[in-house]
């Protein structure tokens, strides 16, 4: 398997390229072959302080620069990642496992954000407030300050300019924390920033393990926000870490996501989305439709028609086009999924699909495989149906009537997303309205949009990302208040 990208990177800091202050290194591996393919810098205490020192140095500079100089600069980096997106997906899916079709799609999308985000930089809006006669009262949405981004393995590059293109654009200065997994595309892009002619410490890159470099970004006193998309316990910890300092928090966590299928539904259509939205990414996505309840009168026949099409689904060779799967990321995540598929069979629930490891299917070695795997009977009360797998592990579950349906959507401590499949107008708009979600879709695999906002209630998480939300996720509200000729209160001396 070739990839283009140098087998040694740096860190980015205050736009120069560092190894770590101790010298140390870790390897990258690639999860379908099992081969080294980078070493990066084992990043710790030290070199976030460094990383953060910088960013502060460039903040008033940064924070100053008129908006649309901050949206030229993101739009710059944007034609430089465009220009490099095949370079970028294959080091996507050398160090992810994810197909080099997704890991094309993902660079694709990347550059759309950075455009949208270069076009929001003048546009953070304050408002003027008819709060008095005599009296001019305006708002102004001013940047946070010094952000950390904290970015999870399995959309390393998407998500890492999630977070990165509203902070810049709204004049903040940040440090990216790439997951250990993943962090060539953070490098890469880190290093693309003085092409793009970034001012020096603007954007940096951290590389490092979440015990050390990542505790230090939440934990340090100049650092302003986090950003984090990870588990729900990681975004505990996070939460109680950051508040010593007050930090502004924003939290993308885990998902148990539902799909309802109504027995008016399109069922060709409702199959072949629900296979996507479980098995894209070998089921490794925070929304992944994990859940899939059935009305009644249709569920045998989209149980046949589901777990028929899932068998098909060809696992294997991410670089090879014909592959619908590639690899797992992670010998951690594939042992996880391991025990839960045993799980569920010790639980009752039947086993239509799948449930192996597939690591005969390696690329030359013994990669990180598994086969699409379908449940079916599937009770809300098991623990496959309650617990986040983060695989591509579906699990099918029966519902009598619509207040059954919406009871079992929304029975799990998550809220991340959902679906709705059904050709009935107002189902669709109950349904929408009654599911506890961050977001519902409607006869549809879910397609996000940088005008849309991302992100979840309850156990998922708070905040949201993407749109002019995720913009104003980056800024303080100050006000401002003018007396033209209005009225003071003043002392009667």
């Amino acid at each position: 398997m070739t990839v283009t990208q140098p087998r040694q990177l740096d860190m980015v800091i205050g736009g120069e390229l560092f190894g770590a202050l101790s010298g140390d290194r870790f390897d990258v591996v690639n999860p379908a072959t099992l081969r080294v393919c980078a070493s990066v810098p084992f990043g710790t205490e030290q070199d976030v302080d460094r990383a953060v020192a910088a960013a502060t140095r460039a903040l008033p500079a940064w924070r100053a620069a008129p908006a649309t100089q901050r949206g030229e600069l993101i739009a710059a980096l944007a034609r430089l990642l465009e220009a490099r997106a095949d370079e970028f997906a294959a080091a996507e899916t050398a160090h992810n496992g994810k197909t080099l079709a997704d890991a094309r799609f993902d660079v694709d999308s990347t550059v759309a954000c950075l455009d949208y985000c270069a076009g929001t930089a003048n546009k953070a809006y304050g408002q003027t407030i008819p709060a008095h006669d005599g009296y001019l009262v305006y708002t102004l949405r001013e940047p946070v300050g010094v952000c950390g981004l904290i970015v999870p393995w399995n959309f390393p590059l998407a998500i890492a300019v999630w977070k990165l293109g509203p902070a810049l654009a709204a004049g903040n200065t940040v440090i990216i924390k790439p997951a250990s997994e993943t962090p060539l595309t953070a490098l890469m892009l880190g290093a693309l920033a003085d092409q793009a002619g970034f001012p020096p410490g603007v954007i940096n890159v951290v590389t490092g393990p979440g015990s050390r470099a990542g505790h230090r970004l939440v934990t340090h006193p100049d650092v302003a926000k986090v950003s984090l998309t990870g588990e729900t316990s990681t975004g505990q910890t996070i939460m109680r870490e950051a508040a010593a300092t007050l930090k502004r928090v924003t939290l993308e966590l885990g998902g148990k996501s539902p799909a309802l299928v109504f027995a008016d539904a399109d069922l060709d259509l409702a199959v072949d989305g629900s296979l996507f939205q479980i098995f894209a990414n070998a089921g490794q996505v925070c929304d992944a439709r994990s859940r899939i309840f059935v009305q009644d009168a249709v569920y045998d026949e989209f149980v046949s028609r589901f777990a028929e099409r899932a068998g098909r689904l060809r696992v294997g060779d991410p670089t090879d086009p014909a592959s619908h799967i590639g690899a797992i990321t992670s010998a951690r995540q594939l042992e996880k999924i391991r025990q839960y598929v045993e799980i569920g069979q010790h639980e009752g629930a039947k086993l239509v699909c799948g449930g192996t490891i597939a690591g005969e299917l390696a690329a030359g070695g013994p990669g990180l495989f598994h086969r699409p795997t379908v449940f079916a009977d599937v009770d809300n009360s098991m623990r496959i149906a309650r617990e986040e797998i983060f695989g591509p592990v579906a699990c099918l579950g029966r519902f009598s009537d619509y207040d059954d349906g919406i009871g079992k959507a929304n029975d799990t401590p998550y809220g991340l997303a959902a679906t709705v499949w059904t050709t009935d107008l107002s189902t669709a708009h109950r349904a929408a309205a009654e599911i506890r979600a961050g977001g519902v879709w409607v006869n549809t695999s879910e397609f996000l949009f940088n005008e849309a906002p991302f992100g979840g209630v309850k156990a998922s998480g708070y905040g949201r990302e993407l749109s002019m939300h995720g913009l104003d996720a980056y800024t303080e509200v100050k006000n401002v208040g003018i007396r033209l000729a209005g009225p003071m209160p003043s002392f009667e001396l």
